[in-house]
C-alpha cells in the first residue's frame, strides 16, 4: 500500500517551508514516537505498523502533481502559500535520515521510543504524521488482538471486522495487525492474499433465509462445500439448528469429509455451547468444532470461559478491527536534540503543566534486562551522555525507587531500519512478527499481561538521563541553582 507523501497534516509542510526560509532546513535533528500510557488500561502495548512505514519511508519522494498541487494552495492574503525555493527543493528532495525502531511483534511500554529518527530537521518534520498514522492504529489493533490471544488460550481467534473497520485501508491494517497479535485467521481476503495470512469463512444468515427451510439450506451448503462444512444455527432456533446441522454429517461423509462444526452468533453462547456440544457429541461428531461471534472482546470471553462454555473458535470483528473501548493509541513524535551542521548536539525538551506531558531529552536508545527467567526491566538512556554504570533504572515518577539491572543480560530494542535513507532492514513479515509476539510475550510474567489492575513493568531511565531530564526542567522553570 503506497502513500502519497502528500498524506500529512498541512502544518508539517508549512513548518518545512520555514525551516528553508529561516536557514534552518539542514539543521540535524532527532525525534523520538511513543505513546505516554498503554491502551485499553492494559500493562503493555505491543508495537506494530514499522513494516508499512518503512514502505513508505522507501518511497518517499513528492511527484510533479503533487508539487503542481501545492503551488496553488493560498495564504490568508489569497498569495501563494509556499516560496518558489521551497517546492523547487522538495520536487528534489532525497530522503537522507537514519531510523531506527523496534521491531514488530515486540512488546513496549510508556514512554520508550518506538521509532527514532535523525537527520535534516525539515525531513524529520515532513514524515511525523504518516508514521503517528501507521504505528498509532497498527499497534493498538496489534495489541488488542493480543488480550484477545490472552483470554482465548489455545483455542482459534479469528478476526471477523473488515465490515465495520474505517475503510478499505483500515480494513487491510487491522487484519495484519491482528495478525501480528495474535489472530490465527482472518475473514478479509484481500488481506490473506497481501500477507499470507490464512483466510476463514462460511455462510452467512442470508444463506439460510435464501431457502425455503433451514433444513434445505444446510443441505445444499454441505453438498456444495462439504470441505468447509460449519454452519450457522441461529437464524431461527438455534439448538434445532444445532440438531439439523448434525444430520448433514452423513451427506458431507459422502464426500469424503467430516463436519466442521457450528456457529452461534447470538443468545446466551455459555448455555447454547453447552447443550450444541452435547447434541454434537451424541450423534458423534465429537471432533465437530463449536465457533462463537456476536460482539465479543477479551472480558466477555474471559467470562464465557469462567462459565464453562464448549467454544473452540472465537470470531471477533468490531471490537477488534475498531479497537471498540479505545479508538486511538495517543502515540507522540517530540524533538529531543538538534544541532547546526557540524556543531555540538543541543538537548531539547517540551515543558508542561502535566508532568506525563514533559518530554525526554536526548538520542534515546532502550535497553532490556533479562534475568534468565523473566524481562526484569527496560532502561531508558542517551547516548550522548552514556550510562551510569552500575546500570541502575530510576523510577521517573519517584526518583527514590531504584532497580539495579547491570548483573543482567540485555538487548537494544531500537535496530537500524534505515541510514543515510537507505533501507537496511527487510521485515520478516507478519508471520515472524506473530510469532515474536507471542515468544516475547511470554517472557513477561503473567501479571503484566492481566486485564484488570496489570502490574506494572519496571521501565526507568539510566541516572544520568533522569539528572540531565531534571536540571532541563529546572533551568527551563527558572529554578535552575546558580
Amino acid at each position: 500500500m503506497n502513500h502519497s507523501v502528500l498524506l500529512t497534516d498541512l502544518y508539517q509542510l508549512t513548518m518545512a517551508d520555514a525551516y528553508y526560509q529561516s536557514g534552518k532546513a539542514e539543521d540535524e535533528a532527532v525525534f523520538h514516537l511513543y505513546f505516554r500510557k498503554p491502551p485499553f488500561k492494559g500493562g503493555y502495548a505491543l508495537a506494530c505498523g514499522l513494516e508499512r512505514a518503512a514502505e513508505f519511508l522507501e518511497n518517499f519522494r513528492f511527484s510533479s502533481e503533487e508539487i503542481s498541487y501545492l503551488s496553488r494552495l493560498t495564504g490568508a492574503d489569497g498569495k501563494r502559500l509556499f516560496s518558489e525555493d521551497f517546492l523547487d527543493a522538495m520536487a528534489e528532495l532525497k530522503f537522507t535520515c537514519d531510523v531506527d525502531a523496534v521491531e514488530e511483534g515486540t512488546p513496549v511500554f510508556a514512554n520508550e521510543p518506538l521509532i527514532r529518527v535523525r537527520g535534516p530537521i525539515s525531513q524529520c518534520q515532513l514524515i511525523e504524521t504518516p508514521l503517528l498514522n501507521f504505528v498509532n492504529f497498527e499497534t493498538l489493533i496489534a495489541t488488542k488482538a493480543s488480550r484477545l490471544r490472552e483470554a482465548v488460550k489455545d483455542d482459534q481467534l479469528l478476526e471477523f471486522g473488515m465490515r465495520r473497520a474505517q475503510g478499505p485501508d483500515g480494513a487491510m491494517a487491522a487484519s495484519r495487525a491482528a495478525y501480528v497479535g495474535g489472530a490465527d485467521a482472518t475473514s478479509n481476503v484481500l488481506a490473506g492474499m497481501k500477507f499470507g495470512i490464512p483466510v476463514k469463512g462460511t455462510h452467512a444468515h442470508s444463506w439460510v433465509m435464501s431457502f425455503d427451510t433451514e433444513r434445505e439450506a444446510f443441505e445444499a451448503y454441505a453438498r456444495a462445500m462439504p470441505h468447509n462444512s460449519v454452519f450457522l444455527v441461529d437464524t431461527y432456533d438455534t439448538l434445532d439448528g444445532v440438531r439439523r446441522a448434525t444430520e448433514m454429517a452423513k451427506i458431507i461423509e459422502e464426500k469424503g469429509h467430516r463436519l466442521g462444526g457450528i456457529r452461534l452468533d447470538s443468545g446466551d453462547l455459555a448455555y447454547l455451547s453447552i447443550e450444541a456440544r452435547k447434541i454434537l457429541d451424541q450423534a458423534g461428531l465429537n471432533d465437530a468444532k463449536i465457533v462463537a461471534s456476536n460482539d465479543l472482546n477479551e472480558n466477555i470471553i474471559e467470562s464465557l470461559k469462567a462459565q464453562g462454555a464448549r467454544i473452540d473458535v472465537w470470531g471477533v470483528g468490531t471490537q477488534l478491527a475498531t479497537a471498540y473501548d479505545q479508538p486511538a493509541l495517543g502515540g507522540v513524535y517530540k524533538l529531543a536534540a538538534i544541532r547546526e551542521k557540524g556543531g555540538d548536539w543541543e538537548h531539547r525538551l517540551k515543558l508542561s503543566e502535566q508532568a506525563v506531558k514533559v518530554s525526554t531529552p536526548g538520542i534515546l536508545g532502550v535497553r532490556r534486562y533479562f534475568d534468565g527467567q523473566t524481562y526484569a526491566g527496560d532502561l531508558i538512556y542517551d547516548e550522548l551522555s552514556g550510562i551510569d554504570e552500575p546500570a541502575t533504572l530510576v523510577d521517573p515518577a519517584d526518583f527514590t525507587r531504584r532497580k539495579p539491572v547491570s548483573t543482567f543480560e540485555f538487548e537494544e530494542l531500537l535496530v537500524p531500519i534505515f541510514r543515510d535513507g537507505s533501507r537496511v532492514y527487510q521485515s520478516p513479515g507478519a508471520e515472524a512478527a506473530r510469532r515474536r509476539a507471542r515468544t516475547e510475550l511470554l517472557k513477561f510474567h503473567a501479571s503484566i499481561r492481566r486485564f484488570m489492575n496489570p502490574h506494572e513493568y519496571p521501565v526507568g531511565f539510566d541516572a544520568r538521563l533522569h539528572t540531565l531530564k531534571t536540571e532541563l526542567i529546572l533551568k527551563a522553570r527558572g529554578l535552575a541553582q546558580p
